[in-house]
């Protein structure tokens, strides 16, 4: 079927004029409504009012211009079906066999901070949406365009027939339902986030996590497999927004990425940017193998490297500075997967470039810190908060009768943030920034100080006047004791067992200093 009529109402102009007058050229008579038939006559475009063809004036300030059963009628009846045919010819219905619409912003409206609750409602679409699901369920009639990134494809497909096949109306179909349901859900969301702030300011109650979770997801890019070859796996984005953080980053070289490189590459990037001096780390299965922070990013990454070198045999890496030319030297000597960074200064992309298979991922400088975490059970989804608490040297209190020197804290602080990012039950052994020992993922915590030893030994690294770091309690005495023995001298923990004294008096005995931070940072 030829179209011979289209309904153009957008808000968003991009490549509007262009498509218009592609659909002008096809003697394809366009109807529209205020700002865009105002567009499109500025234009010298023939255009037709939606109040011509309904016979209504637009009222209530707008709000109502296209809920009219001339408007959904032309959309919505059946062609070929007689009944619908019938019923068209008698009130007068024109077809409509192209709607070309999109949505007031309502998400940038309400990310406004002085945003006003009836400026909100009233971005609220609700003839854009209609239309658009009206045209969306009759795909076997009519076409709907929702996004300016269809329009040249749309036109090329028109010519010269001025028809589209039923493949692409039913593409179009499924791509507005996605709109119209992801348009939705963060008026839903919006006004649930409204509700639990009048809450608090009612009540005095704690705003907490929402009553619905709305998620609109698409495709971005298929990935190699999952966590096993036999396993699919691609990359989801939030649905109509530009991707950010890890899902934004670009890739600049290497071979297709895979599941397991997404999971290790987030562990890296969120780790490294605990860091505020030139710092590297090394991921291997999801924990951080070698990590520091010094001077330089290549005495860092030297460092880091040094805190396991055999486990950092094809891992992967993240800078929290742009990747200069000597470390990628140091770098290419050594099989890694992936490395993420800031950025690549063009000698460093040099150095790397014989390495085909090496990912090579460039950081945007956007991220989505305040994202919640989402985990699938069966039958169900587990949400939380990101664990984003930052430790101040205030919100430490000294345990034992021996406070840590100057030093000893700041090895203290920097073995807590390689601890937070390692799975529980987490130990990090670490001096002068650099982390000599990790035991991490055991059932008990005197197993994973036994295996952090292990590791240092293994690295041949000296834990004579380190510290240790342990991102829950010390349940027993033991888990101290062993660490002591290969050489420590401070301990960061959070404290809050019952058997803390118990711990203390062996700090204590064994002159060790002791600081608990009060905050727990598990990680399974």
């Amino acid at each position: 079927m030829a179209i011979e009529r289209a309904l153009v109402s957008v808000f968003d102009k991009t490549g509007i004029l262009d498509f218009a007058r592609q659909l002008a050229a096809l003697k394809i008579e366009i109807v529209s409504t205020g700002g865009t038939a105002k567009l499109l006559r500025e234009a010298g475009l023939s255009v037709r009012d939606v109040a011509e063809l309904t016979g209504w004036p637009e009222m209530l300030g707008g709000r109502v211009k296209t809920l009219h059963p001339r408007v959904h009628g032309g959309i919505l009846y059946r062609r070929g079906n007689a009944g619908d045919e019938a019923q068209a010819l008698e009130h007068k219905i024109p077809r409509i066999d192209l709607v070309v619409v999109n949505l007031y912003p309502f998400e940038a409206t309400a990310a406004r901070a002085d945003l006003a609750p009836g400026e909100l409602i009233e971005n609220i679409d609700i003839g854009g949406p209609t239309m658009i699901r009206s045209a969306a369920k009759n795909f076997e009639s009519v076409a709907v365009v929702t996004d300016p990134a269809d329009y040249s494809a749309v036109a090329a497909e028109l010519q010269p027939s001025r028809a589209l096949s039923l493949a692409t109306r039913l593409q179009l179909s499924r791509k507005a339902f996605a709109v119209t349901s992801r348009y939705d859900g963060m008026i839903t969301t919006e006004l649930e986030r409204l509700s639990a702030e009048a809450d608090t300011i009612k009540l005095g109650a704690r705003s907490t996590l929402p009553e619905r979770l709305h998620i609109a997801l698409q495709c971005k890019q298929s990935l190699r497999y999952g966590e096993n070859p036999h396993q699919q796996a691609a990359l989801y984005v939030p649905a109509g927004k530009p991707a950010v953080g890890l899902a934004g980053a670009v890739q600049l070289q290497g071979k297709e990425l895979s599941y397991n490189n997404f999971v290790d590459l987030e562990a890296a990037w969120r780790l490294v940017l605990e860091f505020d001096r030139p710092a590297a780390v090394i991921i291997k299965h999801n924990n951080p193998c070698g990590s520091a922070e010094q001077d330089s990013l290549l005495d860092a990454y030297r460092k880091a490297l040094a805190g396991d070198p055999v486990s950092a045999f094809g891992g992967v890496l993240a800078f929290n500075r742009p990747l200069d030319s000597a470390t990628a030297e140091e770098v290419s000597k050594l099989f890694v997967e992936c490395i993420v960074a800031r950025d690549f200064e063009p000698a460093a992309l040099a150095k790397l470039a014989t390495k085909k298979n090496l990912r090579l991922m460039r950081m945007p400088d956007s991220g989505d810190s305040s994202a919640l975490e989402l985990k699938r059970i069966s039958g169900g989804v587990l949400v939380q908060h990101q664990d984003l608490h930052c430790l101040a040297e205030s919100d430490l209190k000294v345990a034992t009768k021996r406070a840590p020197t100057s030093a000893e804290l700041q090895s203290l602080l920097f073995a807590w943030k390689v601890a937070n990012h390692v799975k529980s039950n987490a130990i990090v052994f670490a001096r002068d920034g650099q982390s000599l020992g990790v035991g991490a993922g055991q059932m008990s915590r005197v197993d994973s100080v036994k295996i952090a030893v292990m590791k240092a030994a293994t690295a041949g690294l000296d834990l004579k006047g380190s510290v240790v770091g342990s991102d829950a309690f010390f349940p027993f005495p033991d888990g101290v004791e062993e660490a002591a023995k290969a050489g420590a001298v401070a301990v960061i923990q959070p404290g809050g067992s019952v058997r803390d004294n118990d711990v203390i008096a062996a700090a204590d005995k064994l002159g060790l200093a002791m600081v608990f931070t009060g905050v727990r940072h598990f990680r399974h």
